[in-house]
């Protein structure tokens, strides 16, 4: 799948995916957000939930991939886009690749795990058996800044 939408179509879809941090925000979860949208439509939306459901593989990604499983009846996310506010880490960039989700848009980049483009290019290994493309940097001024929001909060109360 080619990058054919306009970026204004992307901001919007990324807009959701930062709604979506705003509620991790809110439940001092990592601020990280995810949608899948489907021909148009959106079929997932989360955000990260590791410390609610005491889950370390419960990232954005991984759970917007199950909700779009289910809306889909099917594992093949075949002509499905995943917007997510930070770059997938590897665990999430190997299920975009095992669920053959054809197209990635992340916002900020990820310099300690970041798996598209910044430290590997999982989504676009040629010896695995599927790719993913991938466009990197939408609305990522305000994707980080939510995220440096966070952190200097979690700093201040001797948390993270």
């Amino acid at each position: 799948m080619e990058f054919d939408n306009p970026l204004c179509i992307h901001d919007v879809y990324m807009r959701q995916a930062l709604e979506q941090a705003r509620l991790a925000f809110e439940a001092e979860e990592v601020p990280v957000g995810a949608v899948i949208v489907h021909e148009g439509r959106v079929i997932a939306a989360a955000h990260n939930q590791r410390e609610t459901l005491h889950d370390p593989t419960a990232h954005a990604e991984m759970i917007a991939l199950t909700q779009a499983a289910e809306a889909l009846g099917s594992w093949r996310l075949l002509d499905c886009t995943l917007y997510v506010t930070l770059e997938p880490c590897p665990m999430c960039a190997g299920a975009v690749v095992q669920a053959r989700l054809p197209a990635v848009v992340y916002g900020a980049s990820d310099a300690k795990a970041g798996a598209c483009h910044t430290l590997y290019q999982i989504t676009n290994d040629s010896r695995l058996n599927h790719q993913a493309s991938v466009l990197g940097g939408v609305l990522a001024g305000d994707c980080q800044a939510v995220l440096r929001e966070f952190f200097a909060i979690q700093r201040r109360q001797g948390k993270k």
